[in-house]
């Protein structure tokens, strides 16, 4: 995925109809986002192609709505663990948005970090913002601006194409999606995603891009719920700015304060917003404008952080320690829940139940016969062979199975199990237990069911 090499931060220009033109300049919250975002892609791209004893790493199976995560297979009735990692990113998400706002929308959310990418595009293509602006000026029926806008849109198509292709290859082993891809050997339904993706990534990143944090985040409605004098949020120093005025540079002018009106925390903003006015919910904490503003007092020789993270001021470190206390406690009574629910991980699922036809029946040789369906599912990447017996039924039950209880690795399958017992040895209903083990692990794992015979007459004992 293209990325810019250099140092940049967004700045805009907005026309008439509402159109943010983009220019660039270096800064610290720049280059700090642009790592995150050069680490946060590596991750994206590189997890499906990582391989764990021949298989997948990581990946989604649809088919079983499992998780296949290092050679474990995590099935639905496992999907606790998916909730505690809900939980545990839920309050990790408002711990940060407590004491730091929109960092997350900032400097880690896909939406920013695709649309930045998208920009970076857009200018390599069509130049500065004024060039931009021109362009959009010009008449369609002039070949130049058909050329340029064809490269900018196809580049976006392109990249929104590989975007798809990346996630789809967590639900799709990677392996074999892309030669597959090449050939045109994809299934409908791998097409559909692919293409639907893929126009959702160039929508939101090549032609919505602001509008989304805007009017279609719900994060950016109720986030402002968390904020109070301990939330630390780009802020606009009005003491020291006020009153704004605009000079040049190395001249002083009484009753004007160190803002010098250059208008660049406006452009800056990916989402168009003046920082100036306060507080909006619209911003993102990105920290571009603080990288223009503090670009604009280096040159006018004034001190920097005019534009700053900040909270309020009477705050200490220790008034916000009941927060870190119960936020801390919160994080760390999941990362308790999930460590336990790990010990208690099944390397097997196992799951029985009853032949719906009838509660028994009898064998030619007069027995009675209950029979039983029995799913495994084999949870490895390695092949597994069991060993099935009761526990509570009288010593002359003889267990019958349909075939050796043996799964591949990743492997669901059912096997049909008999249970016979001689007329009249055990009452009428009869709970028992099924024991399932395995020669690879001490596990075993214990299913009751109940074993219905014909109730004996008294002559016939």
């Amino acid at each position: 995925m293209p990325q810019p090499s250099s140092d940049l931060i967004i700045m805009t220009t907005k026309d008439t109809s509402g159109k943010l033109y983009v220019r660039e300049q270096t800064g610290y919250y720049q280059r700090l986002r642009r790592s995150l975002s050069w680490l946060l892609m590596a991750a994206f791209v590189g997890i499906p192609w990582l391989q764990y004893q021949g298989r997948q790493a990581f990946r989604i199976d649809t088919d079983r709505f499992a998780i296949e995560v290092l050679g474990r297979l995590i099935l639905p009735q496992d999907f606790a663990i998916l909730a505690l990692l809900f939980a545990l990113a839920a309050f990790v998400l408002f711990y940060v948005t407590k004491f730091y706002g929109r960092v997350w929308c900032g400097y880690t959310c896909p939406q920013t970090i695709w649309t930045l990418m998208f920009i970076w595009i857009e200018r390599r293509i069509e130049g500065p913002p004024a060039k931009s602006r021109a362009l959009d000026a010009t008449s369609w029926r002039s070949g130049h601006k058909l050329l340029l806008r064809a490269a900018k849109h196809g580049s976006w198509a392109l990249v929104a194409l590989l975007s798809a292709l990346t996630f789809v290859s967590y639900f799709v082993p990677a392996r074999s999606l892309y030669p597959d891809f090449f050939a045109g050997q994809l299934s409908g339904a791998v097409w559909f995603w692919l293409s639907l993706f893929s126009l959702c990534t160039y929508l939101n990143a090549g032609l919505v891009r602001e509008k989304v944090c805007q009017h279609m985040c719900p994060y950016a409605r109720f986030q402002s719920s968390m904020f109070d004098k301990f939330t630390r949020q780009v802020s606009y120093n009005a003491a020291r700015g006020e009153a704004r005025g605009a000079r040049k540079k190395h001249e002083v002018v009484k009753g004007l304060g160190d803002c010098v009106d250059c208008k660049l925390c406006v452009q800056v903003c990916p989402v168009g917003i003046d920082i100036r006015n306060g507080l909006q919910y619209e911003c993102i904490n990105c920290g571009l404008c603080i990288d223009a503003c503090d670009d604009t007092m280096r040159q006018f020789n004034y001190p920097t952080q005019l534009i700053a993270y900040a909270g309020d001021s009477d705050t200490t470190a220790a008034s916000g320690l009941p927060y870190h206390l119960a936020y801390g406690s919160a994080i760390a009574a999941v990362l308790v829940a999930m460590a336990l629910w790990l010990t208690q991980l099944s390397s097997t699922d196992m799951s029985i139940s009853r032949d719906r036809q009838q509660l028994y029946r009898f064998s030619a040789q007069g027995d009675i016969e209950n029979t039983f369906v029995l799913r495994l599912s084999n949870k490895t990447s390695s092949v597994r062979s069991y060993q099935l017996q009761t526990a509570g039924l009288p010593e002359q039950a003889v267990l019958l199975l349909s075939s050796a209880l043996q799964l591949q690795p990743m492997e669901d399958k059912e096997f049909i199990v008999t249970i016979t017992l001689p007329e009249c040895e055990s009452p009428a209903q009869q709970d028992f237990q099924l024991l399932l083990t395995d020669g690879q692990s001490a596990e075993v794992l214990k299913k009751h069911s109940r074993f219905f015979a014909e109730a004996c007459s008294s002559s016939g004992n």
